[in-house]
């Protein structure tokens, strides 16, 4: 495998709980990423999923530092920018870019197309001098598939696609290595989706970015992803190439996941496995002791409490695509959605007692 380009360990980030007016004291704390550690190599694609308020968009705000870690190291080429600060982190920074979710909200409404691309070209004279950022600006329109006739538009005369590719431009403009794209599509209509996804991915050959995809919609994730890290209440509960994640599930919660993804063809549908989960994602304020995932989980037991299981690749899977890292005391291979050709009566769903 080659040199990871950015390396994250044991990455933790608490928002402390105070209570009182003049005299604040903390009374705990919600633990939004509690433990999270991956590697992301040069020209590789790394999806993040998992439910709404587990930490993925809060890992991504670290990534890019606009959230500073309670703990844990980002390491960037082999350089901790956790600790870095003033000129160096302006440095860095420059080659890790961030697109974000909403469109909508993502742009100033008060500047000009040419004014919010040609913002980074401020901050980092060094990349565009001053005669030549309107020529850049244009090319970077171009790039994304705009009109650079465009540069003097604002904000509200786009759609929301178009607006979208503003803010991907916005994040080329640097030139970086790195893009954490925080759901860069889940604002956007199913035929829009699909080509801001080709247009990352026509980007990411042509320019040797690495990406960070952060997405709900398992499918996107897929299309596009080289690996995919499954994230649950803070932590990664299940990693691995695209194959392995869909197609040799081994983690409870990845499949009940995959068990809810609508699935195209009425025929695979009916014989699918359905895992209905029973109650509501624990308060991050106040996690479950050991597996965050056992008050769910109908395989459960007493082990699951006390011991909180490791990020590993499971015993019962020395070798094969089952073998990778999931973290679960009872790991076990499981296909949700059948494959063309192995079609069996479908099972009654499957529930927490």
């Amino acid at each position: 495998m080659p040199e990871p380009i950015l390396e994250v360990r044991d990455l933790v980030k608490h928002y402390p709980l105070t209570q009182g007016v003049l005299f604040k004291r903390q009374i705990g704390a919600v633990k939004a990423v509690d433990g999270v550690s991956f590697d992301l190599a040069a020209g590789e694609t790394l999806g993040i999923v998992g439910e709404s308020g587990c930490g993925k968009s809060t890992v991504a705000k670290m990534l890019v530092h606009l959230e500073r870690p309670t703990a844990g190291r980002i390491s960037y080429k082999g350089e901790d920018v956790t600790k870095l600060s003033g000129r160096a982190l302006k440095a860095v920074r420059r080659n890790i870019q961030m697109v974000f979710q909403d469109p909508y909200t993502s742009l100033n409404p008060r500047m000009t197309v040419g004014d919010i691309i040609g913002e980074p070209y401020e901050i980092h004279p060094e990349v565009a001098p001053k005669g030549d950022r309107r020529r850049k600006v244009q090319e970077l329109l171009d790039v994304v598939g705009l009109n650079p006739e465009y540069i003097n538009r604002y904000p509200h005369q786009f759609s929301g696609g178009q607006r979208q590719r503003i803010g991907i431009a916005r994040g080329l403009a640097l030139r970086p290595e790195v893009i954490v794209a925080d759901e860069p599509v889940s604002a956007l209509d199913v035929s829009v989706q699909a080509q801001v996804v080709n247009l990352l991915e026509r980007l990411q050959a042509d320019f040797g970015l690495s990406y960070v995809f952060i997405a709900h919609d398992l499918s996107i994730v897929r299309h596009i992803s080289d690996r995919v890290a499954v994230m649950y209440l803070g932590r990664v509960v299940e990693t691995g190439t695209d194959a392995q994640i869909y197609e040799h599930p081994t983690h409870p919660y990845t499949q009940a996941l995959l068990s809810a993804v609508p699935v195209p063809d009425p025929e695979a549908r009916a014989h699918r496995d359905r895992i209905l989960l029973s109650g509501d994602v624990p308060s991050p304020a106040n996690p479950p002791s050991g597996c965050p995932f056992r008050t769910r989980c109908w395989k459960a037991e007493s082990r699951c409490a006390a011991e909180v299981p490791p990020l590993a690749v499971p015993a019962a899977f020395p070798s094969g695509p089952a073998a990778h890292p999931s973290a679960c005391h009872f790991a076990a291979e499981r296909q949700v959605v059948p494959a063309p050709g192995e079609l069996r009566p479908p099972p009654a769903p499957l529930t927490k007692e």
